[in-house]
Parts: C-alpha cells; structure tokens; sequence
C-alpha cells in the first residue's frame, strides 16, 4: 500500500505490477540502475537512466508534466533521484520503495555497454 516517506510516495510490488500490466498512458517505469544491472535483468519496457548519468541527461529525456516511478536494486537510489526530481520540480515521482530485489518477474535481459559517469 502506498505510504509517503521522507516526502517521496513509496509504492509496494504489488502496485508497480499493476502499473506495469495496465501500462497508464501519463506514468513512465524508470529504471534508474547501472547497465550491468538492467542487463542482468529489468522490467520490461521500463527506461534506463542510470544515476551515473542522471544529472548530465534527466532534462532532455525527462518531461516533468509525466509521472515517473522510479526503480533501483532495492529502493534508496530510486527514493535520491525522486528527491532530487521533486527539488528540480517535478511534482509526479513515487519510489518503488523494495525495488527490483523485490520484483517476481517478468524479466528481459540487455547487453547495453557501461557508462562512464560517476555514481550517486
């Protein structure tokens, strides 16, 4: 069930499945891991953008009229960038509060190359 830590919504597996199967038009998964993570395994469909890169790109691919819940491995990166996103002004952003330890599936795999920049 939905509860607000730290001033950032936290949402359960069970409601990010729901978002996932019902796919909401104005919600975006965002994955928020390093390459070598997300290659190992992510939702699918879900957006990469790694914290190692998230200051240099979130506003060319992010647009803040959108809801974004936000993934990581287990939920403290993915609650700094919805921190960090709500300072920037964005008004929609939820942690997925257990992250991907917590998904049951399902799961694509990637074979992206890693990044260079430096992580949070």
């Amino acid at each position: 069930m939905a509860y607000e830590y730290d001033g950032v919504k936290q949402l359960d597996t069970e409601e990010v499945m729901e978002i996932f199967k019902t796919k909401p038009k104005n919600v975006v998964l965002l994955d928020v891991r390093e390459p070598h993570e997300y290659n190992a395994g992510h939702i699918p469909g879900i957006q990469l953008l790694p914290t190692s890169e998230f200051i240099e790109r979130y506003e060319q691919e992010l647009d803040p009229e959108k809801e974004y819940v936000v993934v990581c491995r287990s939920g403290n990166r993915s609650h700094m960038v919805c921190k960090f996103l709500q300072e920037q002004g964005f008004k929609k952003c939820a942690n997925y509060a257990q992250g991907m330890l917590d998904w049951p599936g399902p799961f694509e795999t990637a074979n992206l190359p890693p990044t260079g920049g430096q992580r949070w």
